[in-house]
């Protein structure tokens, strides 16, 4: 059993700004929607799951806001031409076949976290769909990554990025990507870094001493003593940044993960994509729509 998730607001934003100036003869945007569109269709011909989903944010968790009041308050705005496409796509996904959840003070990481762990514990296969590198700290021998980048896939193809791929990208295993995140902190999220670290320098530390916790307990075994005293001044932003980088693995699940079957519903799907004007992918779609009728999902893509 394979279970696809898929990071909503990842594809929505790359969705946006790969594709510009899209509109149907009514001037509405739909550069966004048609790119998502493209992208989930794609992520069913690679991979043929058994179930999927696509979680969105909805809210920031209490804990993180409690600990770094600043987190994520570099964010600009949505665009005006992004939020009607954002509704848009929320309310249909399930027309393309994926489930389409969220969970109210909740980030996508974090309920896609739950869901791959509980997945994984049943036995099934998680492939996740993202670039959000705070994910790939539960990459293990059943969690992976979908990925279409360029420096990880070849042209016009995709890659699942497993533990050995992790390792050979970052230096480090999985379980210590939060660790190396935790020195240099992420200026996407606006999560501040230990002045002066950088990556190499994190990697080098974490993969010497195993964790963040054995170096915090072992300050006095860095050699070098510009780098120690860095270390010790900033115990404190370090621990609340490990804490920042924590993934939750257990939150309350909307739905069971079993129950995200794939059944696309083709007479909505097809008006949807009308009224948006995409005449090449509608005609693609009412294709698929007639063959549907006597062939499974799997065979389908």
């Amino acid at each position: 059993m394979r279970l696809l998730l898929v990071d909503g607001h990842y594809y929505l934003y790359r969705s946006f700004y790969a594709i510009r100036g899209l509109r149907n003869s009514r001037g509405e945007p739909t550069n966004a929607i048609y790119g998502y569109a493209k992208a989930i269709r794609k992520m069913l011909a690679d991979l043929r799951p058994d179930r999927a989903a696509v979680i969105w944010d909805c809210g920031l968790p209490e804990r993180r806001t409690t600990l770094q009041p600043e987190y994520k308050q570099n964010r600009t705005a949505m665009p005006d031409d992004l939020r009607p496409q954002e509704d848009w796509l929320q309310a249909n996904i399930p027309l393309f076949g994926p489930a389409s959840l969220s969970l109210q003070d909740t980030e996508a990481d974090d309920l896609i976290a739950s869901y791959a762990l509980a997945a994984a514990r049943d036995g099934a296969e998680v492939v996740i769909a993202t670039n959000d590198k705070d994910i790939l700290q539960l990459v293990s021998s059943n969690i992976r990554i979908y990925s279409t980048a360029k420096t990880d896939a070849p042209p016009g193809g995709f890659a699942l990025l497993g533990e050995s791929e992790v390792r050979a990208k970052w230096g480090v295993n999985p379980t210590q990507i939060a660790d190396v995140l935790a020195l240099t902190g992420d200026a996407s999220d606006n999560i501040p870094g230990v002045p002066g670290i950088g990556e190499k320098t994190a990697v080098s530390l974490i993969a010497e001493h195993g964790s963040i916790e054995n170096l915090l307990v072992n300050t006095a075994a860095i050699s070098n003593p510009k780098l120690r005293d860095k270390i010790a001044a900033s115990r404190g932003l370090i621990t609340a940044n490990r804490e920042m980088v924590r993934l939750d693995e257990d939150l309350p699940l909307p739905a069971d993960w079993s129950s995200f079957q794939i059944l696309p519903r083709y007479p909505e799907l097809i008006q949807a994509l009308h009224e948006c004007e995409f005449k090449g992918l509608l005609q693609e779609v009412e294709a698929e729509a007639g063959k549907y009728q006597t062939m499974g999902q799997q065979e389908l893509f």
